[in-house]
């Protein structure tokens, strides 16, 4: 692509060109260069791509599932080979270093592996004789046309979250992602359709809030997939439900990780260091804030300020780096405007990752590691979702405070606790409210064939991405009931 280039859409097996005029340059983070375009497409296009999924429903979900997945063995072979390409692209207009990169596909992948398990996920279940020659079945069925709102965090791994199991199950899907990193959309479904998927099962729409508003409102659409913000998956969800549809809708985090003081201090900080800032802090598994009990404070702070001062920024295709820049540089002021609030919070900046640069990339969005110890437990920062390479640190005297302090938060998306003790993890995975729990580790992020859970303001809906809770997020059930009156005569 060149820097004039503007991406299409593609609807109806066809890639074309937005009607609209408005586009936005998509930049590379660390340099500031205009990578491609991205069109703002609005509620007409959306209604084509609807019309033309509702289209290709009435075949598609005819389709046999073991026929269904045939696609996705192929599709699963073509990102494999076209991993690395892929895997540059999303450093490139995500910002995240080649390996985050390259995991986070690898992560994606595994959920196309068991939406090749359709066959056997979807099935129903049955009952002979519920009463003298009546049968009972429940068979799983499609819903139609279904969408999913993506994020720019991970522009790889989360259109594969939803987009396997919808078509696997019968569904027609339309993707809408983030208009920061549209590229990686953009590979997805190159390689989709060079399977021979046919017209119509899969859409692709780039565009920003008319874009959603349309697809959320289109009566066609069945279902709403979004990760994003909780505002934005509050007012999603909302949305949705006005108008009938059924929802799952991520949002944001402010995940803690407890350390006690009979941690290994040497592995505690080297998982949370890279939970803190791996991605740059952008994800929703990012540990934000440590809360020490008793004797771990000092220790633990201590070999965090070590961690992060020598952490290694910079461009995330250059060897040897650790962390990327941060996505825009509206994020990166935004960043240092939550530290300076801290620091009037009297929190002490320990590391302070403002004001630095990268030598030869002048035009990027910098934020290096950030460390502030001593945060108020109720002040704004400690309950901020900052997204970006800032931990914080508070101080409690026991298990139970720190229990106590988390669920007494609004997010509950993860939660993490350093021990050696088994009988401390029993008690902080039974008694947390937080929807993923690691015990010694700093990413709690579920295998494909579990559901990605988040409790509280982290989620708004029912059913999660991933395993299990997507096939039945993506189908509907129906029970029959029957009897055969002239066999029933033959038999009694």
């Amino acid at each position: 692509m060149t820097a004039a280039q503007t991406l299409p859409n593609f609807i109806g097996g066809t890639w074309s060109w937005s009607e609209d005029v408005e586009s936005i340059g998509v930049t590379n983070p660390a340099t500031g260069e205009i990578l491609v375009r991205a069109p703002m497409s609005g509620a007409s296009e959306v209604a084509t791509a609807a019309a033309s999924a509702a289209k290709a429903f009435r075949s598609w979900r005819r389709t046999p599932a073991p026929d269904r997945i045939q696609f996705l063995f192929a599709y699963k072979t073509l990102l494999e080979e076209n991993l690395e390409a892929i895997a540059r692209t999303i450093t490139l207009e995500c910002g995240k270093t080649l390996a985050e990169s390259r995991g986070e596909l690898r992560r994606g992948i595994e959920n196309v592996e068991v939406a090749c398990g359709i066959p056997s996920l979807m099935q129903g279940c049955n009952n002979e004789d519920i009463a003298r020659g009546i049968d009972e079945h429940m068979i799983r069925q499609p819903l139609g046309v279904v969408c999913a709102i993506t994020p720019f965090n991970f522009p790889g791994m989360i259109p594969l979250w939803f987009l396997p199991y919808a078509i696997a199950t019968g569904n027609c899907f339309i993707i809408k992602p983030s208009e920061k990193v549209p590229q990686t959309s953009d590979w997805l479904v190159r390689l989709l359709a060079q399977t021979g998927l046919p017209d119509g099962v899969v859409q692709l729409i780039h565009g920003g809030k008319d874009a959603v508003d349309a697809l959320v409102e289109h009566p066609a659409v069945r279902a709403v997939s979004f990760v994003g913000s909780t505002p934005v998956a509050r007012y999603v969800y909302a949305k949705s439900a006005a108008h009938g549809k059924r929802a799952q809708c991520q949002g944001g985090a402010k995940n803690t990780v407890v350390i006690l003081p009979d941690a290994n201090m040497d592995m505690a900080t080297r998982i949370v260091a890279d939970s803190a800032f791996g991605c740059a802090g952008q994800r929703c598994l990012a540990n934000s804030l440590a809360v020490t009990v008793g004797e771990a404070r000092n220790s633990f702070c201590e070999t965090m300020a070590d961690t992060a001062s020598s952490r290694r920024v910079g461009f995330g295709l250059d060897e040897g780096v650790q962390m990327g820049p941060v996505i825009t540089g509206a994020s990166k002021a935004r960043i240092h405007r939550l530290v300076g609030m801290a620091e009037k919070e009297g929190v002490n900046v320990v590391v302070d990752g403002r004001d630095r640069s990268v030598a030869g990339f002048d035009g990027g969005n910098w934020v290096f590691p950030t460390l502030l110890d001593g945060l108020p437990p109720d002040g704004d920062i400690a309950n901020t979702e900052i997204f970006g390479p800032v931990f914080g640190l508070l101080h409690v005297d026991s298990l139970s405070d720190a229990i106590r302090y988390i669920n007494g938060k609004a997010y509950g998306n993860m939660a993490c606790l350093f021990t050696e003790s088994g009988a401390a993890a029993r008690q902080f995975r039974y008694e947390v409210e937080a929807g993923n729990v690691g015990i010694n580790l700093g990413v709690a992020a579920p295998m494909a064939f579990f559901p990605f859970s988040g409790w509280k303001d982290s989620f708004f809906g029912t059913l999660h991405a991933q395993g299990k809770h997507a096939i039945e997020f993506y189908t509907r059930t129906k029970v029959v009931v029957e009897r055969w009156p002239h066999e029933w005569s033959r038999v009694f």
